[in-house]
């Protein structure tokens, strides 16, 4: 990480990010706030919706920013989102209405939209060197763990001085440094671009993902971690506010608990991974999930604070167990040129996920009750949980031997042994022009 810092280009940007990841942080512990001050037990059913909302815009939105990226100074993209994203959270606190709230964030979230894969274009270039543009993904996940931490305790801390309406005024500042930030970087013009490059790239990354059996499990394993991530990040103001009594204060100290154990989830794979593998480390995530969205089912029926830390802390912990390898995942199972698209095709599809289980957990909730509601995302866990383990089996390999029938290209096939109908060779297999599908054992 030290070596990285000494680009100033990334340090400054890696800055930019981690100061925006504490801004936001605070806008969410503030709007949950916001929504339980506007409707009070159909909190969840708002927080809901604006979740909702923030994944339509980045299914959405994303791919045109990628375009715009390919002609506009992403500098400027870049820095002009973070002026939107303020302009919005300074009104934020004024708002008197349900209807406001939706309108602004949905242009809140089309400005992280663009700023998210801009930001992720951006990080190649200024990164050319592959092990250390590894190193700096690493580096945001664990800035992001690390947020659904900090930002929840500085919330609290904060919410003993001051109304909440004023956490909005610590995100707009979050944004402002993020902005000058930026301004002071020099970024790399994209070469080549075009209007339809970004979208090309995400059809590509599907197509990766479809043909490659682990790839497909991750698709489940999403759906897991938007599952259990759900009850979390939605149900969480009414859960201290309504079933356990507790003051708005205790709200961000509940958030920072599943903070807690994405954090340690992330310490904790990079060994776990070295000795049983990523297929086994993302299954025990599931197995934690499930745990948890069982319990959360007891904090329904029998509420305590410690039930709810423990369910907190377990959901944290099993989410990041599955979210902390995929990367390696969709690393292993792409090439250098298809990896892009492969994981923007992740980015999409996840937050495909999220855009399902989200308004679940708000609408079902506020409409049937928390166990109505956790009750149909555990079955969706579970089955997601159980197909990813169906689609990734243990005996799965990356190294396959298979055959190639004549007219394959012939620099690839150097190696391999011809039967006299066709080439056989043994190597670990990825979807490229050569492997247009995954091949079957020779």
């Amino acid at each position: 990480m030290r070596e990285l810092l000494r680009n100033p280009s990334y340090r400054w940007l890696f800055a930019a990010q981690v100061i925006a990841l504490v801004g936001t942080g605070l806008a969410t512990v503030a709007l949950g706030l916001l929504a339980y001050d506007l409707a009070d037990v159909r909190a969840g059913e708002i927080l809901g919706t604006v979740l909702a909302i923030k994944m339509v815009a980045y299914v959405c939105v994303s791919p045109l920013a990628g375009a715009w990226a390919g002609r506009v100074p992403r500098r400027l993209l870049l820095v002009g989102a973070d002026v939107v994203r303020i302009g919005v959270v300074l009104l934020l606190p004024w708002v008197g209405e349900v209807w406001q709230v939706y309108l602004l964030i949905a242009v809140l979230q089309a400005a992280s939209a663009t700023f998210t894969p801009t930001f992720q274009s951006v990080l190649p270039d200024v990164l050319p060197n592959e092990e250390d543009y590894t190193k700096a993904l690493s580096a945001s996940q664990f800035a992001v763990s690390l947020e659904n931490v900090a930002s929840p305790v500085l919330a609290a801390f904060l919410l003993l001085f001051v109304d909440f309406h004023l956490l909005f005024v610590g995100t707009a500042a979050g944004f402002l440094v993020s902005a000058v930030l930026v301004l002071g970087v020099v970024i790399p013009a994209v070469r080549g671009g075009g209007s339809g490059r970004f979208t090309d790239r995400v059809l590509a990354g599907l197509r990766v993902v479809v043909a490659t059996p682990r790839l497909r499990a991750v698709l489940a394993l999403n759906m897991v971690v938007a599952g259990a991530g759900a009850i979390t990040l939605v149900n969480t103001v009414n859960v201290v506010r309504d079933l356990l009594g507790a003051t708005a204060a205790q709200v961000p100290l509940l958030l920072a608990v599943s903070g807690v154990g994405t954090a340690t989830a992330a310490l904790a794979t990079p060994s776990l991974v070295r000795r049983v593998g990523d297929r086994v480390s993302m299954l025990t995530g599931v197995a934690v999930a499930v745990a948890a969205v069982s319990g959360a089912l007891a904090l329904a029926a029998v509420p305590s604070w410690p039930l709810a830390v423990g369910v907190w802390l377990l959901i944290g912990l099993g989410t990041g167990l599955i979210m902390v390898p995929i990367g390696r995942v969709v690393r292993s199972s792409s090439t250098a040129a298809d990896r892009p698209a492969v994981f923007a095709a992740q980015f999409s599809l996840s937050h495909l996920c999220w855009l399902v289980t989200y308004p679940l957990a708000g609408w079902v909730g506020a409409a049937a009750g928390f166990t109505t509601a956790w009750a149909v995302l555990g079955a969706l866990v579970l089955a997601a949980g159980l197909t990813a383990r169906r689609l990734w089996p243990a005996g799965l390999s990356e190294v396959v031997r298979h055959r190639h029938h004549a007219g394959a290209d012939p620099g690839h096939l150097t190696r391999a042994e011809w039967d006299g109908a066709t080439w056989v060779h043994s190597h670990r297999v990825v979807i490229d022009a050569n492997h247009t599908r995954w091949p079957r054992p020779a």
